[in-house]
Formats: structure tokens, C-alpha cells, sequence
């Protein structure tokens, strides 16, 4: 992306205060994004030096705010819109998946299953979109945009976290509806294989109840791709729903980052691309471990 965040800076003070800006503060915008006498490798070193101490710059767009500030504003709104579908939509999906599997080629799998394939090939922007559409705009039942109302004072109080749940609703039920297709094909699949194998048809010819045999044997190792997906979803959710948040202005990192986008507001997108890229490492740290205690085998070779 093509730029000079300072030249951006400047130019809205001058376009702000009407005249030119002195040298002195010119002088110290120049060197608020980079130090211009610095070589490459300086420059480099203490842009490490600032992620250390979580130094994540300042915001051209919103100037002087730090970036920190912007971040920590949306974080909490995409942890809880897309943490909780996320949690959501894998155990809507697992759990069905589970159950279509071990009764594979019965009615609810028959009916189940290829709905599930057709709802997936739907992108989930244009479910957003339809929703808003249906049920916003033409119903008048969920607002059209928004986190919560603007009329309510914000706290931890009961007319705002109703009003939170009221405008997070129709964002959620996209991303849920959306996602919980790739979980419960996964786990069907995965549990039609799992019930061929010896150990449990030994299971069932122990006499084991159903129920059993498939919550202890057929669906604790069917699930263990899930699990790992589910780790790497994890992984994703400090990005946000982009497209999600964009059609419902919702105000997350997501949106954050769109904003950032079209202002070319580069702190806030490093800051935005550096913890996505962190959550993603820790959720494959914590996928491998997960897959270490459910899976003996992984135990044993390691």
C-alpha cells in the first residue's frame, strides 16, 4: 500500500488548522512513525523493541489515539461475537455430526446431511446480507447496525446487556448458521469411519449400551480433527468475522481493521495483523497439545 503515514498526519492538521505546520512539529510527526535518519536495520530493531512492551504505535486516523487503545475498544466486542459462535457452531455441528454418523443412511441423516452441504456452499456474507434484509429491514425485529444502543449509558447494567444481545443476535446467528456445516460434516464422516473399527465393535459385543459404546469409543477419537479445527478457529477469532462485521457495522476488529483499509491507517492494521498472528501460534500450540491427551498414540511417539 502505497504512503507516508506522516504525510497523512500532516495533511489532516493542515487541512484542520487551515495553515502550514511549523518545522518543529513536522519534525516530530516524522519521527512518531520511524526515526527517517535511521537505516533499515535500526528501524527494524526497535520496531521489535516497541512489540516487546506492547508499543503498537498511533493511529493516523483517529491521531493521536494510540493504537492500543483502538484495539483493546474492539477486542472485547469480536471476543464476544466470534468466541462465542465459534464455541457454538462446533458443538451444534459435533454434536449432530455425531448422531448423523452413528446412524448413518437413517431419516435424520438423510435429511440432515445434505442440507448441511447446501447451506455450506452458501457464503456466509450473503447469508449476512439476507438476513439483514429479512429480518432487520423488512420485520423491523433485530436493528440494522450497531453493537448496542446508543441511548443506553454503557456499563454493566441490565438495558445495556439486553441491548447488546438484541443487536449481537442477528451477527451471531450468521456466523453460526454459516460455520456449524463444516464441523457436523466432519464429524459425520469421521464417526462413520470410527464405528468399523475393532476396538468398537468389540465394545458392542461386550454388550455395552449404545450410548456408551459411542460417547466412550466412537466419538472421543472421531472428534479429534475437530478438535484440532476448532483450535485453529480459535485461532482466528481476535481477526473477527471481517465480512460480518463490515454488513452489520459492528464494532470489532474486524470493522477495525476495514477502517484501517480504506485510510490506509498502517499501525492499525500491523496491530491487527501482529495479533492475529500470535492467537494463531498459541491456537496450534494448544491444538497439539489437545491432540496429545486425547490421543494415547501421539503420547507414545512423542
Amino acid at each position: 500500500m502505497p504512503g507516508d503515514p506522516a504525510a497523512a498526519i500532516i495533511e489532516q492538521l493542515q487541512s484542520a488548522g487551515g495553515q502550514q505546520v511549523d518545522v518543529q512539529t513536522l519534525e516530530a510527526i516524522q519521527r512518531l512513525f520511524g526515526n527517517p535518519d535511521a537505516n533499515l536495520w535500526q528501524q527494524y530493531w526497535e520496531y521489535l523493541g516497541q512489540l516487546a512492551t506492547f508499543d503498537l504505535g498511533t493511529s493516523i486516523t483517529y491521531f493521536p489515539t494510540p493504537v492500543a487503545d483502538l484495539v483493546w475498544q474492539g477486542l472485547p466486542w469480536t471476543m464476544l461475537l466470534v468466541g462465542t459462535t465459534t464455541v457454538l457452531g462446533f458443538l451444534l455441528g459435533t454434536g449432530l455430526g455425531m448422531v448423523a454418523g452413528w446412524r448413518a443412511g437413517s431419516r435424520f441423516d438423510t435429511l440432515v446431511s445434505p442440507l448441511t452441504i447446501f447451506v455450506s456452499a452458501i457464503p456466509y456474507f450473503w447469508m449476512a446480507l439476507l438476513g439483514l434484509w429479512v429480518f432487520s429491514f423488512l420485520l423491523g425485529w433485530f436493528p440494522l447496525s450497531g453493537g448496542y444502543d446508543p441511548d443506553l449509558p454503557v456499563g454493566f447494567n441490565g438495558p445495556f446487556l439486553l441491548s447488546v444481545l438484541h443487536y449481537g443476535a442477528m451477527p451471531a446467528a450468521t456466523i453460526v448458521f454459516s460455520a456449524f456445516g463444516g464441523w457436523l460434516l466432519g464429524m459425520r464422516n469421521m464417526t462413520v469411519t470410527t464405528v468399523r473399527e475393532d476396538y468398537v465393535l468389540l465394545a458392542q459385543a461386550k454388550g455395552l449400551s449404545p450410548r456408551r459404546v459411542l460417547l466412550r469409543y466412537a466419538a472421543r477419537n472421531a472428534m479429534l480433527p475437530n478438535l484440532t479445527g476448532f483450535a485453529m478457529a480459535l485461532g482466528g477469532v481476535v481477526g473477527g468475522a471481517l465480512l460480518t462485521e463490515i454488513v452489520f457495522s459492528y464494532p470489532g476488529i474486524g470493522y477495525l481493521m476495514y477502517a484501517a483499509l480504506r485510510q490506509r491507517d498502517y499501525p492499525v492494521m500491523q496491530a491487527v495483523f501482529f495479533l492475529t498472528t500470535m492467537t494463531v501460534l498459541l491456537a496450534n500450540l494448544i491444538a497439539d497439545s489437545v491432540y496429545a491427551l486425547l490421543d494415547p498414540r501421539i503420547r507414545e511417539e512423542g
